[in-house]
């Protein structure tokens, strides 16, 4: 049914990894072609073990040669009706090729695709490049009537029918980026294309620094080959597809031209100048509206570089890497009603701000006063001068995800002031609005569980802005303890991208205590709840469901377990987070009501324990370095 190609080189920690998750999909009926790219580390030992263990599985080896070369080898090997392709330092999720086949067999379709998830230090997080083209399946579709599909080029989240394949004559370039021509060139000349929104894929970010191609951008030739494949799929597009050319645009323009910028940074003059002219080249077929679909620093810097200005380049770069570029934004054109934000090396026609007009807020105080949440923040148009903006009303409120209820906080009338703000290792100047807030528990629904973002909105003449209150990374409030409210707890939260909230959640459990003894964690708490079975300690690692138990001492409704920091070591990732729940015959999740964040060192592991998004006991587990 399907031959499934997959080419390594030199990732020995990972490709085993890889192949059992080939070996174990529930597609039963498929050949695997291991293409050994020149490895010189123990990685083709790996691969030659699970070929002489499953017959479905064959290795072929040869002298290095790169990825797209590989894959070519790889295709001419394969016999079967359909194709696929993985990384050897990647995972597929069990029932992956199953969808994607059938649903080939299901439409006729010349290619399936599916959603993909990034693998980071243990973590599973969404693909920016996939989250939004994949939120819904579709059938039987094309790139023309799914534009966003122009995100979707890569290779190894799909299956093609490989009459398909030949009758394009399909191959990869002998250089790195190998996949962005094809796959683009697959996705125009398709008949039709398959769209699953399950994930069919984990993209594995390396735990070692610069060990993939995409963590070795700034590389010159890395950087010229990205760049050869930028024009390829650009021509691609404007011969094939030229409606989708403007698309193709805001996306090369906001990603790839920024690498580049980048690497003027890093490198200086030490640059190749033809990776500057591949650039330029393909910069001066861009028509303005994909120019005023840049963010407005970008848009600077890429102009910029389009005029080969690299000395005030690199100004205005370091001027966005301290914090210090911030144009006065003011009201212009008929009736002034465009916004627009100008400097002196940008022509007038790229001043206007499009993509800018949003708000940024963060959160400076959070904390319990006579009962109620009193916090206090801040609100900005991006890393803009507000001051011709005058004043402005301000309102604060919470709203429930689900049902969009809101519950308003408080509303002011604010002028804008400068704050010294944490800015990296330093701290930079800031344009913006003070706000402040209540939360009183009495206002909250009586019943029910939710989630309830904080938002806040700003109001003036000519602008409207709302949005999630955030928080700068390097310098968070601390997050207050949950309180019990009945049979409910409402849990103040900051979830993984730093937006806060609050939750009413039904828990039947609570950790009054941890706290670390000879390289073990204590948890102690309540159990409102008492189960049938024997309770047990039971951790969940996020990426992969690994479970670990430890024992649990009940007396009466007081629990207390022991659990060892060596016993979970995953010294395989970088960075893997554990969740800590009580099983006894039914998962119960711990609110974690004591404020201690208790950390251990053991070995050349360090172990964090927190509250997790939904203010439950989790455990963070890193490489000591």
């Amino acid at each position: 049914m399907l031959s499934v190609i997959i080419p390594f080189h030199n990732v020995e920690k990972y490709v085993g990894e890889c192949l059992k998750s080939v070996a174990a999909q529930s597609l039963r009926d498929l050949e695997v072609i291991c293409v050994d790219d020149g490895s010189t580390d123990g990685g083709a030992a790996v691969a030659a073990a699970l070929c002489a263990a499953d017959d479905r599985f064959r290795l072929i080896r040869q002298r290095n040669t790169g990825p797209g070369m590989a894959r070519n080898v790889g295709v001419r090997h394969a016999t079967r009706r359909y194709l696929a392709f993985v990384d050897g330092d990647d995972v597929v999720p069990r029932d992956a090729l199953r969808r994607l086949v059938g649903s080939l067999e299901s439409t006729g379709s010349d290619l399936a695709c599916g959603n993909a998830k990034r693998l980071i230090g243990g973590q599973l997080v969404p693909s920016w490049a996939h989250r939004q083209a994949f939120r819904t399946s579709m059938k039987r579709t094309h790139i023309t009537r799914h534009p966003l599909l122009i995100r979707d080029r890569m290779v190894w989240n799909k299956v093609f029918r490989r009459a398909f394949w030949d009758e394009l004559r399909l191959a990869f370039p002998d250089r790195m980026y190998e996949d962005q021509p094809v796959t683009m060139a697959a996705h125009v000349r398709a008949a039709s294309v398959d769209v699953l929104r399950e994930v069919v894929y984990h993209w594995r970010q390396r735990d070692e620094a610069d060990s993939s191609i995409t963590q070795r951008k700034l590389e010159p030739d890395n950087l010229r080959d990205r760049l050869l494949s930028v024009c390829d799929a650009s021509r691609i597009l404007r011969g094939g597809a030229p409606k989708l050319a403007a698309a193709f645009d805001t996306d090369t323009l906001d990603i790839d031209m920024q690498v580049v910028v980048e690497a003027v940074a890093h490198h200086g003059d030490a640059l190749p100048p033809d990776i500057v002219d591949l650039a330029v080249s393909y910069l001066d077929q861009v028509p303005l509206s994909g120019w005023l679909d840049l963010p407005w620093a970008r848009r600077l810097l890429v102009h910029l570089l389009r005029r080969r200005e690299l000395g005030p380049l690199l100004d205005v770069v370091d001027e966005v890497e301290s914090g210090a570029l911030q144009p006065l934004m003011r009201r212009s054109g008929l009736r002034g009603r465009r916004w627009v934000a100008e400097h002196p090396q940008l022509p007038g026609h790229l001043t206007p701000l499009s993509r800018d007009l949003s708000l940024t807020s963060r959160l400076v105080r959070l904390d319990w006063q006579d009962g109620k949440l009193r916090g206090e923040g801040r609100a900005a148009i991006g890393r803009f001068d507000a001051g011709a903006l005058g004043r402005a009303r301000l309102s604060v409120s919470l709203r429930e995800r689900k049902s969009g209820a809101r519950i308003p906080l408080g509303q002011a009338t604010a002028f804008p002031s400068w704050d010294r703000i944490a800015w990296g290792a330093g701290a930079a100047l800031e344009s913006g609005y003070d706000f402040a807030f209540m939360i009183d528990p009495a206002a909250l629904p009586a019943r029910g569980v939710g989630h309830w973002d904080l938002r806040v909105e700003l109001r003036r003449p000519g602008l409207c802005l709302e949005g999630k209150v955030g928080g700068v990374r390097w310098d968070p409030p601390s997050t207050p303890v949950p309180v019990r409210m009945g049979g409910r707890w409402l849990v103040p939260v900051r979830s993984f991208r730093g937006a806060w909230g609050i939750r009413l959640l039904r828990r039947d459990a609570v950790v009054r205590e941890c706290h670390v003894e000879d390289d073990r964690l204590v948890v102690s708490g309540e159990l409102h709840a008492l189960g049938d079975g024997e309770p047990v300690l039971r951790l969940i690692r996020r990426h992969d469901g690994e479970e670990i138990y430890f024992p649990v001492d009940l007396d009466g409704n007081t629990f207390t377990s022991r659990l060892s920091f060596a016993a979970i070591d995953d010294s395989q990732q970088e960075e893997a987070w554990w969740d800590v729940v009580i099983d006894q015959g039914r998962i119960v999740r711990l609110v974690v009501e004591t404020a201690a964040k208790p950390e251990a060192e053991v070995g050349d592991r360090r172990y964090l324990v927190d509250r997790g998004e939904d203010g439950c006991l989790m455990i963070r587990e890193r490489s000591a370095g």
